[in-house]
């Protein structure tokens, strides 16, 4: 059994959430568990009665919810010790950059910052064309690389805004694949 983490941000990609967890639970069909963790704004992106019943989707509100007082369980703390590897998808400019600073300021950036390193961390961004161009964002994605995490590049095509160009994240069928050689790599 896999255990997958899940991570969505706020880039309009995360409406192929559920596609991607379909994908996903077909591929594997009974050999994988998904947790879903969201950024404040990924939640804008989705219904949540479009993502299977058994899949939990967690927020920054469960975050807080859960700990009360010492000897209370730390989410992001325990979703890095329950999964077995995290793909975020879609990464946006906004948490690529808050990544690459180590902030850690919502569930989903915690869970990145306490994620074990040697654990497979696949991340495929997601953004406008200007923003990818942007020097600022080769040198942040080369940094994450160099730490060992998994990127999927992004693809070129008409994005949701108008702009056509390179931003786009990369096809579901691409991830679910890049996530199957992972487990092959790592049973």
């Amino acid at each position: 059994m896999v255990n997958l983490l899940i991570g969505c941000t706020g880039s309009v990609a995360t409406i192929k959430l559920p596609l991607l967890i379909t994908n996903l639970q077909e591929k594997f069909k009974d050999h994988i568990q998904i947790k879903v963790v969201v950024t404040e704004k990924a939640q804008h992106f989705y219904k949540n009665s479009d993502i299977p019943e058994s899949v939990p989707i967690l927020t920054d509100e469960d975050e807080w919810s859960m700990w009360k007082d010492r000897g209370d369980p730390v989410l992001h703390i325990d979703l890095g010790k329950w999964a077995d590897l995290f793909v975020i998808a879609p990464l946006d400019a906004n948490t690529l950059a808050k990544i690459a600073n180590g902030i850690c300021d919502n569930l989903l950036t915690c869970t990145v910052r306490a994620w074990e390193i040697g654990k497979p961390l696949i991340l495929c961004p997601a953004m406008n064309t200007k923003m990818y161009n942007h020097p600022i964002t080769e040198k942040q994605l080369d940094l994450l690389k160099s730490w060992g995490y998994h990127i999927i590049p992004v693809i070129e095509k008409m994005l949701i805004c108008g702009d056509k160009g390179a931003g786009a994240m990369t096809e579901v069928d691409t991830i679910v694949n890049y996530v199957q050689s992972i487990i092959n790599k790592n049973p």
